[in-house]
């Protein structure tokens, strides 16, 4: 699989429990412009409607061969996932206030775009700090190791 966007600020503000794959649901222009590369996925976030999942607030820039055709930049498009997975995600968000956020948009081995969704809990600000200085720490401590072996 071919990774073509990735939301980095998703690891650093929220605690991930788990991880889907979802299809997207999309029209010719948005998919000649993510294959370009040209998605972000900053402030974007997933959300159940009608026993539906859509992707809301991603932003896929026009297709500029596509003129009078193109597409609205953000509009809502619906995730594919398996009705029982829906059932399950709609649960978890409505009870626990956890959320879902787009990670990553990838291309499959046959050309399919995916986008991998995760299911997240807010960091608090001292678990952001926390984490900042485990990774510190950790990076300081694979530095020390490589340069005893030296």
């Amino acid at each position: 699989m071919k990774s073509i966007a990735v939301n980095k600020t998703v690891s650093h503000d929220y605690l991930i429990l788990e991880t889907f794959e979802a299809g997207l649901a999309l029209v010719g222009s948005e998919v000649k412009s993510v294959r370009a590369g040209r998605v972000s996925l900053k402030e974007s976030y997933a959300e159940v409607r009608n026993g539906e999942v859509f992707l809301v607030k991603c932003h896929i820039s026009p297709y500029e061969a596509a003129n009078i055709f193109n597409h609205d930049p953000l509009r809502e498009r619906k995730l594919l996932l398996h009705r029982r997975e829906i059932k399950r995600l709609a649960g978890k968000t409505q009870e626990r206030g956890l959320t879902m956020v787009p990670t990553k948009v990838l291309i499959n081995d046959k050309g399919k775009i995916k986008l991998e969704l995760a299911l997240v809990r807010g960091k608090r600000e001292h678990e952001k700090r926390e984490t900042i200085k485990k990774r510190d720490a950790d990076r300081e401590i694979r530095a020390a190791l490589k340069n005893r072996s030296r």
